[in-house]
């Protein structure tokens, strides 16, 4: 195995890493800056170093990426299909990047990896993709939806009688902990997605084998990337995310992060299914807001980030499929 194919491949993964780190940082903390419980320096230097704790919590998701969706590839074909599914992903998170989309940086790496698998001839795991994919992308924004209004009910209802400005500046301290507790749990998801990927690049070019621990150097690095791209911050992200869905106060931020970083750790702890953070946080903030009053919620807006889920995955196959069809007549 080309030696340069797998360094080349790893370095490509850790910068669809931190490209993953700046197009979601604002999933984190793009609440606690809207309302202003955190300063955005402040926010971003927290979210960084929660992800960086985050990658190390477990390894259950790095598992059923590497393992449960696509039948690892062999050989010099094998490293092109991670190299184009790669690309795929990178290419989908920087063009919704620059528009300001949250879209999912995990559904478009594993619409890079089935795009990818399918033009390179490898078997797709349809149940694992259907399973761990597919029914979580439709039932965690419910979920996220249904519980980031549940627990705003219950704020509202549990401080009925409280002081209004006391219990702003309460709840504009406790973001800082459903902040970090966010962060945390973006850290857990993400940064083993592409563990996954790095270990099976590894098992590709014959330096691991399937259902090897995870060495510590590949938790380092991912989790690192991951951190440093945060840190660079997402701020076109952020300002669709904090502002133009809806107008937030502290209570509502607070209501909204808990809820995402609730479903965040239940999935990855309990049911090793890679959920995307985007997903969770979008839906728990259109959630939260619906107590308000349902025309508080930018549907408008809310409608364009459902619809670019929704593509997320066949187009960053359609990229993936591309470049495999490049990399093949270039290098293979």
């Amino acid at each position: 195995m080309d030696t340069f194919a797998l360094v080349v491949t790893i370095l490509v993964a850790l910068f669809f890493t931190y490209t993953n780190g700046f197009h979601d940082s604002a999933n984190a903390i793009a609440t606690s800056v809207s309302t202003r419980a955190l300063t955005p320096k402040a926010a971003l230097l927290m979210a960084a170093v929660m992800n960086l704790a985050g990658a190390f919590l477990g390894s259950g998701i790095a598992k059923t990426v590497s393992e449960g969706l696509i039948e690892t590839p062999e050989g010099s074909t094998g490293m092109g299909i991670l190299f184009a599914a790669l690309l795929g992903a990178i290419t989908w998170n920087l063009i919704t990047w620059y528009y300001g989309l949250p879209s999912s940086s995990s559904h478009a790496l594993f619409g890079g990896l089935v795009g990818a698998a399918l033009a390179g001839g490898t078997r797709v795991y349809w149940n694992g993709v259907v399973d761990k994919i597919i029914i979580p992308m439709f039932i965690s924004p419910l979920v996220g939806l249904l519980v980031g209004y549940l627990v705003m009910t219950a704020i509202m209802w549990i401080f009925r009688h409280a002081n209004p400005h006391k219990a702003k500046r309460g709840f504009r301290i406790a973001q800082t902990v459903s902040a970090a507790a966010m962060a945390l749990g973006h850290g857990l998801q993400d940064a083993q997605k592409t563990m996954g990927i790095v270990v099976m690049a590894l098992v590709i070019a014959d330096v691991e084998n399937q259902g090897d621990p995870i060495p510590l150097w590949v938790k380092i690095v991912c989790a690192v990337m991951l951190s440093l791209g945060t840190y660079a911050g997402g701020w076109r992200i952020m300002r669709t995310l904090g502002r133009k869905i809806i107008e937030l106060d502290p209570p509502q931020g607070f209501a909204a992060e808990t809820t995402g970083a609730a479903i965040m750790f239940t999935t990855a702890f309990i049911f090793k299914a890679p959920i995307s953070t985007t997903h969770v946080i979008t839906s728990a903030i259109m959630g939260v807001g619906a107590t308000k009053r349902v025309n508080a919620v930018r549907w408008g807006v809310a409608k364009n980030i459902v619809l670019g889920w929704f593509i997320t995955m066949p187009a960053a196959a359609l990229v993936a499929a591309a470049s495999f069809g490049i990399v093949k007549l270039a290098f293979l």
